[in-house]
């Protein structure tokens, strides 16, 4: 097994059955330092694309989450469930026969574009302090609020008839979507079925790509064993945000936190980068002054 303390980013395919707190805890033993983190919550039920911090890449993971997100999946029709996948146990059956395929597209199409979302309930979301999926657990009535978000594409593929387990007839969808930060593929399921008056759940999921990285750069836990693959913070950054090279003076204003100025960049978290390569930090450039985000000089 190797081993490394490295500051960098792992891109991990997270496997079927496993929380992404489980993912951090064998990442831990892999890398031999308790400095490890995620960047947006994959369910254990799916699987795929998981960004993971070593060393002082956690400071960069809270801006990484915030990237584009893009899935795969299979949506349910015909059936609703109490955490609106696989999971939960199944509390409405009112199939699916009959629906059409226009009627879907219909449908989908009110869920894609800019969208007011309520969030699964059985979710991580909090309510006064504490987390939705324990007050329901709890047997609270939960409401969350809905929130703002971008479903850029939401696209049904193939679609096939199959019998539930209780003899429901219901449709299975193949769907892909990309979406913004803070998306819940599962309310997308949910909401479909409601709009269609069958009720859906998803069944299946996997994460394809977070940001720029994608499924051709992860790599499973088995073979992360093996030999660990960092991307070192430079690169990480690089790849993910927008670049502004500055020269020695520069860097060491902004290392230090000096609010300097900048030239016209895009909004949102900037990577600075000093000669030679440096990664001085991150930033972020409203009113053409930087704001440091976290500084890495």
């Amino acid at each position: 097994m190797a081993g490394s303390t490295a500051d960098g980013l792992v891109v991990v395919d997270k496997p079927a059955g496993f929380t992404s707190h489980d993912v951090v805890a064998v990442m831990r033993g892999i890398a031999r330092t308790r400095r490890v983190g995620h960047a947006g919550t994959l369910d254990p039920m799916a699987t795929g694309v998981l960004l993971l911090g070593l060393g002082r890449a956690t400071r960069l993971l809270g801006h990484l989450a915030l990237t584009e997100k893009e899935y795969t999946g299979t949506i349910r029709l015909g059936q609703t469930t109490v955490t609106d996948d696989a999971e939960g146990e199944v509390t409405a059956s009112a199939g699916a026969a009959g629906v059409e395929r226009a009627a879907i597209d219909t449908a989908v199409a009110g869920l894609t574009g800019a969208i007011m979302q309520v969030p699964a309930k059985v979710s991580a979301v909090k309510i006064d302090g504490k987390r939705s999926y324990r007050r329901v657990r709890a047997g609270e009535d939960v409401e969350i609020p809905a929130r703002p978000v971008t479903v850029r594409e939401f696209t049904v593929g193939d679609i096939a008839a199959a019998t539930a387990g209780d003899g429901a007839a219901v449709l299975d969808l193949s769907v892909s979507v990309v979406c913004s930060s803070g998306t819940y593929i599962r309310a997308l399921a949910r909401d479909l079925g409601a709009a269609l008056g069958t009720g859906g759940h998803l069944t299946a999921l996997r994460r394809t790509r977070v940001g720029p990285y994608d499924l051709g750069a992860a790599h499973t836990l088995e073979r992360l064993r093996e030999e660990l693959a960092v991307l070192p913070l430079g690169e990480a950054a690089a790849a993910a945000f927008p670049r502004w090279d500055v020269d020695d003076r520069q860097a060491t204003l902004l290392g230090h936190g000096a609010r300097i100025p900048t030239p016209p960049l895009p909004p949102g978290p900037v990577a600075v980068f000093g000669p030679e390569e440096r990664f001085i930090a991150l930033i972020d450039a409203a009113d053409e002054r930087a704001r440091s985000l976290a500084v890495f000089a």
